[in-house]
């Protein structure tokens, strides 16, 4: 595997894991007992930390990422395991 394709699939796991861990831990003003800014959403978040976001995404991405690496050498799940018309007569 080249290292530009570890870096763009590490790169796509990075975005996903960064989806997946942004509502963890994440509090309304009303959740807090705040103080809301006139106009502000409701739903708008009382303590949102980037930096805990990027930690968390990184930690996870690169477990996803060792698992996928570890999978390509190894070959635990293939192409040819992920074929369904196998399992639905086509």
């Amino acid at each position: 595997m080249k290292w530009t394709s570890i870096i763009a699939i590490y790169g796509l796991f990075w975005v996903m894991a960064a989806f997946v861990v942004l509502p963890f831990g994440v509090r309304t003003h009303d959740e807090l007992g705040t103080e809301k800014v006139n106009g502000q959403a409701d739903s708008a978040p009382g303590n949102f930390s980037p930096r805990k976001i990027v930690i968390r995404a990184t930690i996870l991405s690169a477990l996803m990422f060792g698992f996928f690496y570890v999978n390509y050498f190894r070959g635990w799940i293939t192409v040819a395991d992920l074929d369904l018309t196998t399992y639905f007569g086509h």
